[in-house]
């Protein structure tokens, strides 16, 4: 899954969309139910990286595999502006554009 170009934006997909749900479902309610902002602190930067990550891969991989953007990067792109967009782009056109690779 790793060697490819593609198989790299999945996991990273994944890894951007796992920081998202703990960025919400962990982290923002410990720092407005109990006061705590630290992991928010800690998860904010790290999550934004990632999704900064995701996006230059996103082009990376599209130049070098020759997507049109009228149909393949604009969709990706957009998924990682959608809140858990990745886990769906992963498995709508991702994981697809890799077996088709192989």
């Amino acid at each position: 899954m790793f060697k490819s170009p593609i198989g790299r934006l999945r996991l990273l997909a994944l890894v951007e969309g796992i920081s998202l749900l703990l960025l919400v479902g962990v982290a923002v309610p410990l720092k407005h139910f109990y006061g705590n902002p630290a992991l928010v602190r800690a998860l904010g930067p790290v999550h934004g990286l990632l999704f900064l990550l995701f996006v230059l891969n996103t082009l990376r991989v599209g130049v070098e595999y020759r997507w049109r953007f009228a149909t393949t990067t604009w969709k990706v792109l957009l998924a990682c502006l959608v809140p858990f967009g990745t886990f769906y782009v992963d498995c709508k056109i991702l994981a697809p554009l890799q077996k088709q690779r192989r």
